[in-house]
């Protein structure tokens, strides 16, 4: 069993959590119905620990250069302000981690790695910063992360934000971050998440964790703010069609099966880890032409699938579930999985094994759920 617990690990416990180890950490899996959690979150609002996550500050005159080189996006056409989803490859092409890094000055980014990540994701930053002026700095056993995901987020936090900021959090772009006051203390403010809801994530000294959950909590009342725990999270996260490392990405995996080919900026001037492999499968068709790809697939009875139950088509093993289970919003099963490319096209008809009894789903088009802005 993990021993790391978030600093918000007590308000947890009083709120009768239920806990699973994830990523090392002991995180709130539930706090009652996680339907009730889920829910809450597509039609008022959500509270989450993210404190799992990592927290690397890169900085220093080749901040920008450096992350282009250690990471397969362009991260330096990001402006201050701004956010960008990229991946971290290894020479071959396997994804190390998923990640979001937030531009917060010239020569200054924060870079937020999976938690079960963390380690692998710095020592790598370590490494391949030889030769640029950069520092990086791991802050993530000091920082929390709360993420508050829902339709009622942005009134949620204009109830804690002094009125003169109001405009700095609702004219708030997503993907975008700002710094703001919340209860006195300057905090950085994202507009991002992991629900398919419109939402925001806070970043906060682990000493002030505590009161802000709470002062959160208690500016939700009137908006149907409820904790939620990781149960809530998977289920929105499928249903929003995001990949999960460790399920649909993973260093045995490339960007181009996974749909993350544009994530990938094969054009970039100079080299970056990867590089070359990434151009070969690209130039190979994996993903569009050959190998497998990432699908969405909705069952089209009741019963839903779960991670690695075999993909068929007419009897034969064509692919592998990654993530599955019943959606709570569209009353139906829905699945990502792999299977080979000339069974991903949307509308195709394939079997699930579910447990020696094959069930009919349906390729569709990722996302489950779009919300509707």
């Amino acid at each position: 069993m993990s021993e790391n617990y978030t600093a918000l690990h007590e308000q947890h416990q009083k709120a009768g959590a239920s806990f699973t180890d994830f990523g090392g950490w002991q995180m709130p899996l539930k706090y009652g119905s996680e339907l009730a959690e889920h829910h809450a979150v597509r039609n008022a609002a959500g509270i989450f620990d993210l404190s799992h996550m990592g927290e690397v500050w890169v900085t220093g005159p080749d901040a920008a250069a450096f992350l282009d080189y250690a990471l397969v996006g362009k991260l330096s056409a990001i402006p201050a302000g701004k956010a960008k989803y990229s991946l971290m490859c290894q020479e071959d092409g396997g994804i190390i981690d998923d990640l979001i890094s937030y531009r917060r000055g010239e020569d200054k980014y924060l870079v937020v790695p999976n938690a079960g990540n963390t380690k692998a994701v710095l020592a790598a930053l370590v490494q391949r910063a030889d030769g640029y002026d950069v520092k990086v700095e791991d802050v993530s056993a000091e920082t929390s992360l709360i993420a508050v995901q829902g339709p009622n987020a942005e009134a949620i936090l204009l109830g804690l934000i002094p009125a003169e900021q109001h405009s700095l959090v609702t004219e708030l772009k997503y993907y975008a971050a700002a710094a703001v006051e919340i209860n006195s203390q300057e905090l950085l403010l994202a507009r991002t998440g992991y629900t398919g809801e419109d939402g925001f994530e806070i970043y906060v000294p682990n000493e002030q964790a505590p009161v802000l959950w709470e002062a959160l909590l208690e500016a939700g009342t009137d908006q149907g703010l409820i904790p939620a725990g990781l149960a809530a999270r998977d289920s929105l996260r499928l249903e929003a069609g995001m990949p999960l490392y460790g399920n649909e990405l993973s260093r045995h995996g490339n960007p181009y099966s996974a749909g993350l080919g544009p994530v990938v900026a094969l054009s970039k001037e100079g080299d970056f880890v990867g590089k070359e492999a990434l151009s070969t499968l690209k130039s190979a068709g994996v993903g569009t032409s050959k190998g497998q790809k990432l699908v969405g697939l909705i069952g089209l009875g009741r019963r839903a699938a779960r991670g690695h139950y075999p993909v068929l088509k007419d009897r034969s093993l064509v692919g592998e579930v990654t993530s599955g289970q019943p959606s709570p919003t569209l009353g139906y099963p829905v699945a990502m999985a792999y299977v080979d490319v000339q069974h991903a096209e949307p509308g195709t008809a394939l079997d699930i094994d579910l447990r020696g009894k094959a069930e009919p789903f349906e390729v569709v088009t990722l996302p489950f759920y779009k919300r509707q802005k």
